[in-house]
């Protein structure tokens, strides 16, 4: 049996989103400039059991995406996963069980956890659910076998099988 409780690797790979986006005074705009995911986020958490590996694949509001784009995250996904450790996908709400499901069709199913969050709210915004998804997806992805998965609002749905619900602005089976 493996040991859950100890010291792993986590690799995250960003791809913008909500939850990159940071509020720029100058222009009055709230947009994708880079990952904001090392000093907003990882900084402030607590993981002396848990070595985060980050990496900016795309930083682009998940609307934008196309085709092209989910190609270099599946293809950015499946080099990681040589490594052998589990990934966190960074990424926007609107597409991201889009994205997913690209993934596990050019890949079937993959030889780690790849589990995608996002957030509903930018990370900055003192009612962001930034925090509590990414850190309920770093748990997630020790714990979920191989395959991917959304983790969100304290909730793990495997890929293919979930969508964004925009009525009550979280994700759901379906």
């Amino acid at each position: 049996m493996t040991d859950i409780n100890g010291k792993a690797t986590i690799r995250i790979l960003t791809t913008g989103g909500t939850i990159e986006k940071s509020y720029c005074e100058s222009e009055g705009t709230l947009k994708n400039r880079a990952s904001i995911i090392r000093e907003g986020l990882i900084s402030s958490l607590r993981l002396p059991y848990t070595h985060l590996e980050l990496e900016s694949i795309l930083n682009k509001d998940s609307l934008e995406m196309d085709d092209s784009d989910r190609m270099q995250i599946c293809s950015a996904i499946a080099r990681t996963a040589e490594q052998g450790d589990p990934i966190v996908v960074l990424h926007g709400t609107d597409t991201m069980s889009v994205t997913a499901d690209y993934c596990f069709q050019k890949m079937g199913t993959p030889s780690v956890p790849v589990v995608f969050t996002g957030a509903m709210k930018p990370m900055g915004f003192i009612d962001s659910d930034a925090r509590q998804n990414f850190t309920e997806a770093l748990l997630a992805a020790r714990l979920v076998t191989p395959g991917f998965y959304i983790a969100f609002h304290n909730r793990v749905f495997s890929i293919p099988g979930a969508r964004k619900n925009l009525e009550t602005g979280t994700f759901e089976a379906i």
